[in-house]
């Protein structure tokens, strides 16, 4: 089995255009965070001088310290939204990543595959213990880019639910400080 000049061509192109197609994603995601960061910019800002205006109309020390405490919760709570925002941002933007990968990789393996079966074909007599190294090394490495995603996907989903329970927990701790002002 030859290359030609137009399937180098073709893979060239397919290629660029996947690299266009992650770098628009990935443009896409940056865009989403910036608007995000400006979002919560603008708030911050307006609550900052609603804060500022609070304080400055408190009577005594009491006041003030109950006001500042009536602030911690939603604090907390516009601190996770945010995280989580980020975190869903990227998230959304790794997996297109992850599926062009997985695409990619699966038409290596098939091609792969091919290149093989055509060297099966086309083997010489008495190789045929040697074809059978390659295609035993050929499904190991299959099996291993398998296990590989697996556990890569698996890691993420624990890291979410680790990520869920430290912000429920962020969230609990900053109420009870919300409740005992």
């Amino acid at each position: 089995m030859f290359i030609t000049a137009d399937q180098i061509s073709a893979t060239n192109k397919t290629n660029l255009n996947a690299v266009l197609g992650l770098s628009n994603k990935t443009f896409a995601g940056f865009e989403k965070l910036v608007e995000l960061n400006l979002a919560a910019a603008k708030a911050l800002v307006k609550e900052s001088i609603e804060h500022t205006q609070a304080l400055l109309s408190v009577k005594d020390i009491q006041q003030a310290l109950a006001l500042q405490t009536s602030f911690a919760a939603p604090s907390a709570e516009k601190a996770v939204a945010y995280g989580r925002h980020v975190y869903g941002i990227a998230v959304e933007t790794s997996a297109e990543f992850t599926k062009a990968l997985e695409g990619k990789a699966a038409e290596g393996q098939k091609a792969l595959g091919q290149v093989m079966d055509n060297m099966t074909k086309n083997a010489p007599a008495g190789s045929e213990s040697a074809v059978a190294v390659l295609k035993s090394a050929m499904a190991s490495s299959q099996s291993a880019i398998e296990s590989a995603q697996a556990a890569a996907k698996k890691a993420l989903q624990m890291a979410e639910g680790n990520l869920n329970a430290v912000t429920e927990q962020a969230l609990s701790a900053a109420a009870a400080v919300g409740k005992k002002a």
